[in-house]
């Protein structure tokens, strides 16, 4: 069973920026398409942003293009969510997901508030 580890959550100022980490283990990494994922309370899952298993080609949801940006370190087993310019919006907790084929993985999520 695969195991995805999420860090780099906090409180940060509108403005601000983080970078949020992924740690996989227990699966071949590089073949996996990984995306991040953030649900706030009350509302589904959205995808925010996804990357190939070589890292070639990325695409973001429209409320973070430009801003937010993945990227991956197969050789790390870890793939990146640097998310510059952050909105009060962007406050959720951040969820990492492997993908391939019929085989889902998830994180546990880690929290980003945006607030002043």
């Amino acid at each position: 069973q695969g195991q995805l580890v999420e860090s780099g959550g906090g409180l940060v100022q509108p403005g601000g920026s983080l970078r949020l980490s992924c740690a996989a283990s227990r699966f071949t990494f590089s073949l996996y398409v990984m995306s991040w994922y953030r649900q706030v309370p009350g509302k589904e899952r959205e995808l925010v942003a996804r990357i190939t298993s070589g890292g070639d080609s990325s695409d973001y949801a429209d409320s973070v293009k430009g801003r937010f940006t993945i990227s991956r370190d197969n050789a790390k087993y870890t793939v990146y969510l640097q998310m510059n310019s952050l909105k009060v919006e962007d406050t959720a907790v951040y969820y990492c997901n492997a993908l391939l084929g019929n085989l889902n993985y998830w994180g546990k999520g880690t929290l980003v508030t945006v607030s002043s």
